[in-house]
């Protein structure tokens, strides 16, 4: 009996040294913060110059390393206590995020910088540095293999005036200079006509040709080409 209380003692102690948070080493801390904000400001660097979100990539970049700050403090504060960590998985069942990230490369960045701060508030300081390095690597050699798409798709707006044979002169212009034309809006009225297509080109210089010869045929009209590859959906 006095060995099993013993021993229901010890127990007893070692679940309460779970709940009991372990002492913060300030300096570690402010080690790890450090480090945090050279990685995620080389990685906001990285993503703001070369990455090709529509969206404002400086915006995101900016809080990358303030992310990674917040993930770190978390991790380090609850790392060591079983009665934080099952609060944090409780407090973060009932947070609702209602702000939608709309583009996968947006979502990456979020989550690397989610990462490092998780590495280096779990004190993985090399690891982390060694992942973030093998990744920023992984994107660079892939943005310099990987063959870029040539800017063929199109779509060309057409405004101007109404005249004879409009419509058959633009088709004409299209099928001397463009691959492929496909009408998508036709609007014809007294004041004139609009005309929209996706165009399909071998190069800027069949563009540069063809919105000569519009001016040429139209000089009063507008006209303006839209990359396809740049529009929300496309």
């Amino acid at each position: 009996m006095l060995l099993h209380a013993v021993a229901r003692g010890g127990l007893m102690e070692n679940l309460l040294g779970l709940t009991t948070p372990a002492p913060l080493s300030l300096e570690t801390l402010a080690i790890n913060m450090l480090i945090a904000i050279i990685i995620t400001s080389i990685v906001a660097w990285y993503y703001t110059a070369f990455g090709r979100s529509l969206s404002n990539r400086g915006r995101l970049a900016s809080i990358l390393p303030v992310l990674a700050m917040i993930v770190l403090l978390i991790i380090s504060v609850v790392k060591s206590s079983l009665a934080l960590s099952l609060g944090l998985v409780g407090a973060l069942s009932i947070v609702r995020y209602r702000t939608a990230v709309k583009e996968p490369e947006e979502l990456m960045y979020i989550f690397l910088a989610i990462a490092i701060g998780v590495g280096l508030g779990a004190d993985q300081r090399w690891p982390t540095v060694l992942a973030v390095a093998i990744i920023l690597l992984f994107l660079i050699i892939r943005s310099y293999l990987r063959p870029q798409p040539p800017r063929s798709n199109l779509y060309l707006n057409i405004s101007a005036e109404n005249q004879e044979g409009a419509f058959s002169q633009v088709n004409d212009l299209l099928k001397e200079y463009v691959d492929e034309a496909d009408l998508r809006r036709l609007d014809d009225n007294d004041d004139g006509f609009q005309a929209t297509y996706l165009i399909k080109t071998k190069d800027d210089q069949s563009v540069t040709q063809l919105l000569d010869s519009l001016r040429a045929t139209f000089p009063d009209g507008d006209f303006s080409f839209v990359e396809q590859d740049n529009l929300l959906g496309a």
